[in-house]
């Protein structure tokens, strides 16, 4: 069969600026992006698209706490159901849409897609993940005490709210993904890191407040699906070391040895490159071929080693 690529869209290329962040906004970007994915399933690849959605939860949690004297607040694994259905609609359409204008009869499904997590992940005792609005420490006192949240003083910017985020163990969909990318169709998957849940000892699921990096449930979906090629799509060409000091230097290629002496080095943020690094280097010492890491507009150029860091073991 044709090489697998898990390709992994970050939540805020849907969002262009602070201009351009209504739904119709948001609709566009992902269109624009459905055209660069296009060029991938053209070029013969089959493609399981995931996605980030840390700006639009946040959007649901202002709603919420905005509305509350009249509505319901919205839990936060519903925030993060609401947005991978949401985001998923608009990648579906846009990429049935451009696939079509193609020529390309490959079918796409969008998968609400649920991740386990364990319950006792240290990330649950010392949360770490700021979300939603700031609050003046009298709030959030308040909140800590009527709500159970944990909240703490984020720059001298005020309270926020912080959730754990674990590590991603199981993926709940992933047979029906698997089955859906062997009939040969596009599937958009793991939309946010995933809808955090746990497993109780009766094997229920449950859902649960935390948020699940992103770049890791892709990994470890790539790695369960066996794909060929991990591709993270972000904000910059390129991966950079010294990034914007005056030495900034962007790489071509990386090998994870190399990965991990510049993660040694504090050359990745973190929160931001770092989180990247370390699932490429995950996805390779479990046998991926390759990871490329580079912005959506150059999709088409970077799988044929034309832009992007390309990262081997």
């Amino acid at each position: 069969m044709n090489k697998l690529v898990v390709l992994a869209v970050g939540g805020n290329s849907l969002i262009k600026d602070k201009n351009h962040q209504t739904v119709p906004d948001q609709y566009d970007a992902a269109n624009e992006t459905s055209k660069h994915i296009t060029d991938l399933l053209a070029a013969g690849y089959r493609v399981v698209v995931t996605h980030g959605n840390g700006p639009q939860v946040g959007f649901i949690l202002l709603r919420s706490e905005l509305s509350k004297s009249t509505l319901h607040e919205v839990p936060l694994d519903s925030c993060g159901a609401d947005t991978q259905g949401a985001i998923g609609y608009h990648m579906a359409q846009t990429l049935m849409n451009q696939l079509r204008r193609k020529g390309l009869k490959i079918p796409v499904a969008s998968v609400v897609t649920q991740v386990v997590v364990d319950r006792n992940d240290p990330g649950f005792t010392n949360p770490s993940k700021p979300i939603g609005v700031f609050y003046s420490e009298e709030e959030a006192r308040k909140a800590e005490a009527e709500k159970g949240w944990t909240l703490k003083e984020d720059s001298g910017r005020g309270w926020r709210r912080v959730v754990a985020s674990p590590e991603p163990v199981e993926i709940v969909e992933e047979e029906a993904i698997r089955t859906l990318v062997e009939k040969g169709m596009a599937v958009v998957a793991v939309g946010g890191g995933g809808i955090p849940v746990i497993r109780l000892e009766n094997g229920d699921l449950q859902g649960t407040a935390a948020v699940i990096d992103k770049d890791r449930a892709s990994c470890l979906l790539a790695k369960n699906l066996k794909a060929d090629i991990f591709i993270i799509s972000t904000a910059v060409p390129k991966v950079a070391v010294n990034f914007n000091k005056p030495n900034q230097q962007f790489l071509d290629t990386m090998t994870v040895a190399e990965a991990k002496k510049y993660a040694a080095e504090g050359q990745f943020a973190p929160g931001s490159m770092l989180p990247k690094i370390e699932a490429a280097i995950d996805f390779l010492e479990h046998g991926g071929e390759k990871v490329i890491i580079t912005m959506p507009e150059m999709l088409g150029d970077a799988i044929q080693g034309k832009a992007g860091t390309h990262m081997t073991r």
